[in-house]
């Protein structure tokens, strides 16, 4: 009787949720296409870490920031670590990368709900909303298709953002880019679309809807909810603010068709609010601010994506890292806390390329933004974590000895003796204009640009660009609660880990965790004070 009596305890305490009401258990396969599914599914693992002990610190995340290395690979990442230690005059094998020393790591699954081998757009979703969508979708669950308007903008099918989950708490949100602000990863932090190119009205009237029923991406971001409450907004695109009409400060046109320009209609909403606020676009005048920034920072550098670190114009583009400080400085003047996503973009269009020294330097300045805010953060409330959004088909391959040039050939050729290089691509455009003859490869160390910025590294499959790659990607994280982010687990219950880390959003939180058991104890009693009577009758 007592064995059986510690089962129905154990099934008690289980079905019952945290804030007493009867849950469905760790799974229950219902659609995929709804947000339920993804937060249930992500609450249910919450619990189930908390109850087997993976919580290991105690307090929360006062703060809280993300950063996301578009298409950072593992081989990224062990490349971008050898690279950093060979310029450093060390054979590279053995440095490290700031978030390599953090003391959690895990692995997220990446796939979009309707494609293997994910986009940015869904997997940004993922990341920041919490669930999984269908390629080229952002901000909106799996019942919204690419290119359904009408879908988009039903309220029952869009999903907030944990950027959104941290200001309803009275803490402040940022966002950082070297991609334009408006593209498909910063943009779920604050959009809703059916279509990740959706970022202006030009896109809209051309997939032949209104703009009045389905506002641009970057629309949403100067007047919608959450953008609008954003203090900190840095990246490129100017293009997407301004009319066709007007050109930016360094001559690029803008893509507007409806004659806005919402850098100052951006401008004119923050003078409405009587809050200080500035608008910049170069290096010098980040600097200028650096210190002591206004309310609300807009920077806009470039009129489409910023320019690659190691080709950037010094004196108009600002670092990843230092876009990084300022943004930190702004937020911190919230005592309540604050979110901030940070995005090192332009990894992924390197690899996109062929580019693998563009998109190595692209993760080490990620690196950089990342050693940044470890000084600038507390550790005791300031939760980092590093992770990417999906992968790329670079490798690296054959024999070479220690400390081989990781950006040069291997040591050895290949069956004809033709030399081929120790990070490869699956596919791309590489793959062009290098035609075999007789069944041997093409000597790419004979090239006339082989060994620059911009020499395309070669491949075997041509492809106007490379593909994405559909393993797993790496989490790293540091700070209150980093245990939770350990294991292997779906890519959408990165924001909920973090939310829970920070005490925002919905589910389960670690400042009322201490209280769950609690309360499932509580919400059971009458049940218990049944089986015990049930008991007494038996006896």
């Amino acid at each position: 009787m007592c064995r059986e009596l510690v089962a129905v305890l154990i099934v008690v305490c289980g079905v019952f949720g945290d804030d007493g009401a009867v849950s469905h258990g760790r799974f229950m396969r219902r659609d995929e296409s709804s947000t339920q599914f993804w937060v249930e599914e992500a609450q249910a693992t919450l619990r189930q870490r908390h109850t087997h002990g993976a919580q290991r610190t105690t307090g929360h995340a006062r703060n809280v920031v993300l950063f996301l290395a578009d298409g950072m690979s593992m081989s990224t990442q062990t490349a971008a670590r050898i690279l950093l230690g060979q310029r450093q005059g060390q054979s590279g094998e053995e440095h490290k990368l700031s978030f390599d020393e953090f003391p959690t790591s895990g692995f997220a699954k990446t796939y979009c709900l309707n494609w293997q081998v994910p986009d940015s757009a869904c997997t940004a979703t993922a990341c920041l909303c919490g669930v999984k969508a269908n390629m080229g979708t952002v901000g909106v669950n799996g019942a919204v298709q690419r290119h359904n308007c009408t879908a988009s903008m039903d309220p029952a099918r869009q999903v907030d953002s944990i950027a959104q989950w941290a200001l309803a708490d009275g803490r402040d949100a940022g966002i950082v880019t070297t991609t334009r602000v408006t593209d498909a990863t910063p943009a779920a932090a604050f959009a809703n679309a059916g279509n990740r190119n959706w970022e202006n009205d030009e896109r809209i009237v051309a997939a032949g809807f209104d703009p009045a029923t389905c506002p641009d991406i970057t629309q949403q971001l100067v007047h919608g909810n959450p953008g609008s409450q954003f203090k900190v907004i840095l990246g490129g695109g100017r293009r997407n603010f301004l009319p066709n009409t007007v050109n930016d400060e360094e001559g690029t046109p803008g893509n507007r068709t409806d004659g806005r320009n919402l850098i100052e209609e951006w401008q004119a909403a923050k003078a409405a609010q009587n809050v200080t606020y500035k608008y910049i676009w170069n290096r010098e005048e980040l600097n200028e601010l650096a210190s002591s920034p206004p309310d609300y920072l807009l920077g806009l550098f470039e009129g489409n994506h910023m320019q690659y670190h190691l080709e950037a114009d010094n004196t108009t583009e600002p670092t990843l890292a230092e876009m990084t400080e300022v943004a930190i400085r702004s937020l911190s003047r919230n005592e309540r806390g604050f979110f901030l996503f940070v995005e090192g973009g332009r990894i992924d269009h390197a690899h996109h390329d062929n580019h693998p020294h563009l998109a190595l330097d692209e993760t080490i300045e990620l690196h950089k933004a990342v050693t940044r805010a470890m000084e600038m953060l507390d550790e005791k409330d300031s939760l980092l974590v590093v992770t990417s959004d999906h992968s790329h088909v670079m490798t690296i391959n054959g024999y070479s000895s220690r400390g081989k040039d990781i950006l040069g050939p291997t040591d050895h050729g290949d069956d004809n003796g033709v030399p081929f290089m120790t990070l490869s691509y699956t596919n791309g455009p590489g793959g062009r204009g290098r035609p075999h003859t007789n069944g041997v490869r093409v000597d790419v160390t004979q090239d006339p640009d082989f060994g620059e910025l911009r020499w395309r590294a070669h491949v075997d499959v041509p492809l106007w660009e490379d593909t994405h790659a559909g393993e797993d990607v790496g989490v790293f994280a540091r700070g209150p609660h980093h245990e939770m982010f350990s294991g292997l687990y779906e890519q959408s219950h990165i924001p909920h880990r973090m939310a829970y880390a920070a005490c925002i959003g919905p589910g389960l939180h670690a400042c009322s965790a201490a209280h769950s058991l609690r309360g499932s104890l509580l919400a059971a009693l009458p049940l218990l004070a049944v089986l015990m009577a049930v008991i007494r009758q038996d006896s």
